[in-house]
C-alpha cells in the first residue's frame, strides 16, 4: 500500500485588508479562505461568473480548469479567479 505525500501548504495574503490564511496546493484559494473564516466574494465557484476576480500581485497560481472566464489579456495582466485557482507558492491577491 502506497502513501501519497502531503500537499505543500502556502500562505495567502489578501489586500487591501491584509487578511491571511493557509491553502494547500490542491485546494482552490476561495475554499481555503472561506474555511479560514475570510469573507471572499463568490457566486458560481466554477470560474464563469467572475464575482471573485482578483489581481495576483505576488506568487504563482494554477487554474484547475483549462480556460477560466478570463481573456488571454486579463491573464497576462495577472487577473485570476480564486474560486478555481490553486497556489503554487505563497501568494498576495488584490481583491476587487
Amino acid at each position: 500500500m502506497s502513501e501519497t505525500a502531503p500537499q505543500p501548504v502556502f500562505r495567502v495574503t489578501l489586500l487591501p485588508g491584509g487578511e491571511t490564511f493557509d491553502c494547500a496546493a490542491d485546494q482552490p484559494l476561495m475554499l481555503a479562505g472561506l474555511a479560514a473564516g475570510v469573507a471572499l466574494p463568490w457566486s458560481c465557484r466554477n470560474g464563469t461568473c467572475r464575482t471573485c476576480i482578483s489581481q495576483l500581485l505576488q506568487g504563482r497560481i494554477e487554474h484547475n480548469i483549462p480556460w477560466p472566464g478570463l481573456s488571454a489579456e486579463e491573464k497576462a495582466q495577472g487577473w485570476v479567479l480564486p474560486c478555481v485557482a490553486c497556489p503554487r507558492s505563497d501568494v498576495t491577491l488584490q481583491c476587487v
